[in-house]
């Protein structure tokens, strides 16, 4: 992604911010009870007062500018860092052309314009949390309905991406859209309601807490197939490269269409027919070189296609859909990946969230990933 000349490194200014929570999850001499209740009290795992609006803009890159015009020449107004939320008032067109993007797009918020790009589009939708799991069950799936929420890190971190953050002072968070698996729930002495946090699929073991009004329970109506009746063999999911778009099509007609980002260079999206042989709710995904890899957790409505790793899902850590930049996976918007893993096969119940298909002939929706002008 191109970023502005003078933006810091990733995350620098919420090193800042997060040295307190960050090393409260380093004291293993301190009960779990007892650090939670700190963390709760410093105002760590409290929720935070978000812009009222009924739409959100969420710096997801680092420190951004924001421009008097929507326009790359004009004058900076001020610079935002990092998991700054503002109101996303409109998103408008930019006064001219910047060769540099294919997106030509700008938000529109109360204090200036910002490249879209730059900005994860969420909302603030706080829950009323459970108190207790539902009876019989040992936990239940949920999706982030905020911009973000702080955790802690109940134990040492596994994973490479918790150890970064933790080692470096970083908070620790989940973001809008993300989905985790909730198998605790704990209300602390001041009566906050927490959530204890993690991934069954992919996952390094590691565990988090968090204030449970971040999380909205998955029901069976959010998961519902969407035209089942349809024979699988008349629906097929295509893929163009060169537009960097997706498209399902249902018996000839196209039912749904969406921006996509695609594999950039050594990692492009590998062409040609392929069908999903596996679908998740929820999953860490890792892979890559130390140098170049990544590891991101809380993945959520994921369709794998091809080989081990690459799949249709969702997205939280860019907005620049139209444009390749992806290690080989189909990264959406995280409403258009929900829609294509309801509508395609084979159907994956609540629990567990997740279906591995091995008769590829029948009972898979077919993919098609093609470069054509």
């Amino acid at each position: 992604m191109t970023q502005p000349k003078d933006s810091f490194s990733r995350r620098d200014f919420l090193k800042l911010a997060g040295l307190g929570l960050g090393s409260l999850a380093l004291r293993p001499f301190m009960r779990l009870e007892e650090a939670l209740e700190l963390a709760v009290a410093g105002g760590g795992l409290r929720l935070p007062d978000f812009p009222q609006a009924e739409r959100l803009a969420r710096n997801c890159v680092g420190r951004i500018p924001i421009k008097a015009r929507p326009d790359v020449n004009s004058a900076t107004v001020e610079d935002i860092y990092e998991d700054a939320v503002l109101p996303w008032l409109r998103e408008v067109v930019a006064e001219t052309l910047d060769i540099n993007h294919f997106r030509q797009r700008w938000v529109e918020t109360p204090r200036g314009y910002i490249y879209s790009t730059y900005l994860q589009p969420c909302r603030n939708l706080p829950n009323q949390p459970l108190t207790a799991l539902p009876e019989g069950s040992n936990g239940f799936w949920a999706e982030v309905t905020v911009p973000y929420a702080d955790c802690y890190l109940e134990s040492a971190p596994a994973s490479p991406y918790f150890k970064y953050l933790t080692a470096g002072g970083f908070p620790i968070r989940v973001y809008y859209s993300q989905v985790f698996w909730v198998d605790q729930i704990r209300t602390t002495d001041s009566g906050v309601v927490l959530y204890r946090v993690s991934e069954r699929y992919g996952s390094y073991g590691d565990v988090l807490w968090a204030e449970g009004a971040a999380f909205r329970p998955i029901t069976e109506e959010d998961i519902a197939p969407i035209t089942p009746e349809i024979d699988t063999a008349e629906k097929r999911v295509v893929v163009n490269l060169n537009r960097q778009t997706l498209s399902c099509i249902e018996r000839g007609r196209e039912v749904y269409f969406c921006r996509v980002s695609t594999g950039v260079g050594d990692n492009s999206t590998p062409v040609g027919e392929f069908a999903t042989w596996r679908k998740t709710i929820s999953i860490h995904m890792a892979g890559g070189t130390v140098d170049a890899g990544y590891d991101t957790p809380g993945i959520a409505w994921t369709t794998l296609f091809h080989g081990q790793g690459v799949a249709i899902h969702a997205t939280f850590w860019h907005n620049q859909f139209g444009e390749k930049r992806s290690h080989g996976c189909v990264n959406c918007l995280p409403e258009d990946a929900k829609w294509v893993w309801r509508w395609t096969a084979p159907v994956v119940p609540l629990e567990p969230g997740d279906v591995t298909w091995d008769n590829w002939q029948t009972g898979s929706t077919h993919i098609i990933v093609e470069e054509r002008y």
